[in-house]
């Protein structure tokens, strides 16, 4: 991923309603969930979560597809891992792609503070 795209990504989540509709739907999974339902669970108007479900579109975060007269938006988890993998590419010197599985050895014995 580009850091032209990284900054993008990031600016869209870096607002707390768009950073709440994004861990909602990636809490829904692939399934996704229709604008109604999101907009239920955020307590936004229409309007207000119109603009920040175009923002996160327009990150490339998310993605919305039509099942009937329901506009159905779900995470973009592609985006997602490439935009975690970018911010830990170099986690443990470069040696893992994401956090969950740096496994930095931890010591054996700690010595206590005193």
């Amino acid at each position: 991923m580009e850091s032209g795209r990284v900054v993008v990504a990031l600016e869209a989540i870096a607002q707390e309603s768009r950073l709440g509709i994004f861990r909602l739907l990636v809490q829904a999974g692939l399934e996704g969930l229709p604008a109604g339902q999101i907009a239920k669970a955020m307590k936004l108007p229409p309007a207000t979560l119109s603009f920040h479900l175009s923002q996160l579109k327009h990150a490339g975060l998310v993605a919305c597809r039509r099942r009937g007269t329901s506009l159905i938006y779900s995470a973009d988890f592609g985006a997602m891992s490439a935009l975690v993998g970018y911010l830990t590419e170099n986690c443990c010197g470069g040696g893992a792609t994401y956090a969950p599985v740096c496994d930095v050895p931890q010591p054996k014995h700690r010595r206590k503070l005193k």
